[in-house]
């Protein structure tokens, strides 16, 4: 999407990271959790996005943004969708895989 957080135009990080105000932000109780002082938390959360995420991951994420699918197991997108009462994402394309038989 962008190279880092804060080139997107919708993240909350410029606020959370940079400590930069934001009139439509409110905020997190998490977030003060972070840290005793606003430095603490600053840094705390900057933290959050140097973790290294793997290729595949990676691929999971960029697919369920670019389809809107909710990322995460099975029972996550049934709950998701029952909330909604609407299926969400995109099904499979072609033809269903048939079963191998021995």
């Amino acid at each position: 999407m962008t190279k880092t957080p804060s080139h997107y135009r919708w993240s909350s990080y410029r606020a959370n990271a940079q400590g930069k105000y934001d009139k439509l932000l409110a905020t997190h109780p998490l977030y003060l959790k972070l840290g005793k002082t606003e430095s603490d938390r600053l840094l705390a959360y900057k933290a959050l996005f140097k973790a290294h995420i793997e290729e595949e991951d990676l691929r999971d994420i960029r697919a369920s943004w670019q389809t809107g699918t909710p990322l995460g197991n099975d029972l996550f997108r049934e709950r998701i969708e029952s909330k909604l009462k609407r299926k969400v994402g995109q099904a499979r394309r072609g033809r269903p895989k048939r079963a191998l038989t021995l």
